[in-house]
C-alpha cells in the first residue's frame, strides 16, 4: 500500500509539475511567459500573452494533469477494493497541485496559482462540490472582472462544500490543504485586491 501511494504521488507531482503554459507559449509565440504580464505560467497569463486558444490548450491540459493522477489512484482503489481509496486519491490530489505549485523542472520556482489542477482533482471525487466552487468563481469573476478574485472565492468555498457532499473528513482535509495553498500562491493579488490594483482580465 505504501509503494503504491509513494508511486502515485511520484506520478503525479512530475506531471502537475509540467508547465504547459510556458511551454505552449514558447512553442506559438517564442515569449517566456514567466517575463511577460503578471509572470504566472497559468492559463489566464497565457491567454493574456498570446490569445484566447492558448490560454484555453493551458487550461485544459493544467485540468487534465490534475484529473489523470486521480482517476488512475481511483482506478487502483476499486480494483483492489475499497481499502484506502480515499487516502490514496487526496494525498495523488495534493500531489499533483503541489507539482503545479512547486515545479521541479523549473527548479521549485515560478509555479502556477493550481486553480486549474485542483479543478481537475476535484471534478474526479467531488464534482458536485467542484460545481459550486465553479459557479462561485464565475460569479465573482464576473462582478469584479478579476479572475484572481474569483479563484479566491473558488478556494473559499470548496472546503465545506467537499464535506457537505462527500462526508468524508479525508476529502475535507485535502480540500483544506489545497485551498490554504491555492490562497497563499495568491498572496501577491490579495494585497493588489485590497489596494484596488489589481488588474482587470482582458487581452493586452
Amino acid at each position: 500500500m505504501i509503494l503504491t501511494i509513494a508511486s502515485l504521488c511520484i506520478f503525479a507531482y512530475l506531471l502537475g509539475s509540467v508547465p504547459f503554459g510556458l511551454i505552449f507559449t514558447k512553442m506559438l509565440t517564442s515569449k517566456d511567459l514567466r517575463k511577460t504580464g503578471s509572470g504566472n505560467i497559468g492559463a489566464t497569463n497565457a491567454a493574456r500573452t498570446g490569445g484566447w486558444i492558448l490560454g484555453l490548450a493551458t487550461l485544459v491540459c493544467d485540468i487534465l494533469k490534475g484529473a489523470l493522477p486521480v482517476l488512475i489512484a481511483s482506478a487502483i482503489s476499486a480494483k483492489n477494493g475499497n481499502g484506502p481509496e480515499e487516502i490514496r486519491m487526496a494525498l495523488t490530489a495534493i500531489a499533483a497541485v503541489c507539482g503545479h505549485l512547486f515545479p521541479v523542472y523549473l527548479k521549485f520556482k515560478t509555479g502556477g496559482k493550481g486553480v486549474a489542477t485542483a479543478a481537475g482533482c476535484f471534478a474526479v471525487f467531488a464534482p458536485a462540490a467542484l460545481g459550486i466552487a465553479v459557479g462561485a468563481f464565475f460569479f465573482t469573476a464576473l462582478v469584479s472582472k478579476r479572475v484572481s478574485a474569483g479563484s479566491l472565492a473558488a478556494a473559499l468555498c470548496l472546503p465545506v462544500n467537499v464535506l457537505w457532499f462527500n462526508q468524508s473528513l479525508i476529502f475535507f482535509g485535502c480540500a483544506v490543504v489545497i485551498s490554504l495553498a491555492i490562497i497563499f500562491r495568491h498572496k501577491d493579488n490579495i494585497r493588489r485586491l485590497f489596494a484596488g490594483t489589481e488588474p482587470k482580465f482582458r487581452k493586452d
